[in-house]
């Protein structure tokens, strides 16, 4: 069973399972490889089985007599008392890892992970926010999840762990990474237009490098404010709506050569793109919402989530690539 067990392990590993980058995905790994080979060799037992007595003892002619066959006990408490205690070892085996997967280690490095739609912001003890997840290889690391609108879902398919993010409430995972490297990060709940669009990645780096990273991204305070808006821009995932590099437009209206613009909007006014044209739509989206981008544009409302500083630094960004 061992050998069976390692050999489906390691072509989970090669072929259709995600890279094992968690102590919890090997443990989920093996309880998955058991499953199969139990059900392997329960199938081959039973259809085997079957062909075997229908073809030795089918009735070869009218006039063959088959012996009538009673019951035997040992047999029938074999194949009832043998799957029991299979289903009684994979439940306490779930059980335990389902344990672990729930009981939040001690000293874990915390995070906050928000989701909108439609990104994934992540902020630090620090203050430091990223659009990226990352954490310290080899240490316990706890995951708080939050959502500013609708139901979300944080799945890490390396890691083999997923938690709903709920609006109006905190929930959270940990896992604790032994692979260095960057791994999928997914919403799994639709959330609206944009839900498959809904990724991120997860970066597994050195302590040091961690520890380098976070002194780095502090210092972001101290940058000109318009450079300070596009890191603002980076980390509330506008460019995933916004394009600002061109005309081509993705779900939201092109910010490139926007500003000093007349835009025309659904209720057939019109106004020219300016600061306190910009502050507006940021603060409520809703307010003026540009011809052509009706319902299908669902840009959220930054009112209470930035600052009187990030908004004029986003102002200012923007103004830059008009320039």
């Amino acid at each position: 069973m061992m050998w069976l067990l390692s050999l489906i392990n390691r072509a989970n590993a090669q072929t259709f399972m995600p890279t094992e980058g968690s102590k919890i995905a090997t443990s989920v790994d093996n309880l998955y490889g058991f499953l199969i080979a139990a059900s392997f060799i329960s199938c081959a037992i039973l259809i085997g089985g079957m062909i075997y007595f229908a073809l030795k003892y089918k009735r070869k002619s009218d006039n063959d007599k088959t012996a009538y066959i009673t019951h035997d006990t040992r047999l029938e408490v074999i194949w009832s008392v043998i799957p029991l205690i299979i289903f009684l070892v994979v439940f306490a085996w779930g059980w335990i890892i389902y344990h672990d997967m729930r009981k939040m280690p001690e000293n874990a490095l915390e995070i906050h992970v928000t989701g909108r739609q439609w990104s994934w912001m992540t902020e630090y003890k620090n203050g430091v926010k990223s659009p990226d997840i990352v954490v310290p290889v080899g240490r316990d690391v706890k995951i708080v999840l939050a959502s500013e609108d609708v139901i979300h879902s944080l799945y890490i398919p390396s890691f083999r762990v997923k938690q709903d993010a709920v609006p109006g409430r905190y929930t959270a995972l940990w896992f604790h990474a032994d692979k260095m490297g960057e791994f999928h990060v997914f919403c799994t709940e639709f959330c609206g237009t944009s839900h498959s669009g809904m990724i991120t990645k997860m970066k597994v780096v050195s302590q040091e490098d961690f520890d380098k990273w976070l002194i780095e991204e502090s210092e972001v305070s101290a940058l000109p404010i318009a450079q300070r808006g596009a890191k603002i821009f980076q980390t509330r995932a506008c460019a995933s709506c916004h394009n600002v590099e061109g005309d081509a437009v993705k779900i939201g209206p092109s910010l490139a050569q926007s500003f000093g613009k007349t835009h025309n909007f659904e209720d057939g006014s019109t106004a020219q793109v300016d600061e306190n044209y910009l502050r507006e739509s940021i603060l409520n989206s809703n307010a003026k919402i540009v011809k052509g981008f009706g319902p299908r544009s669902a840009m959220p409302a930054f009112q209470g989530q930035l600052s009187e500083a990030e908004v004029t630094a986003l102002i200012e960004y923007i103004k830059t690539l008009s320039k």
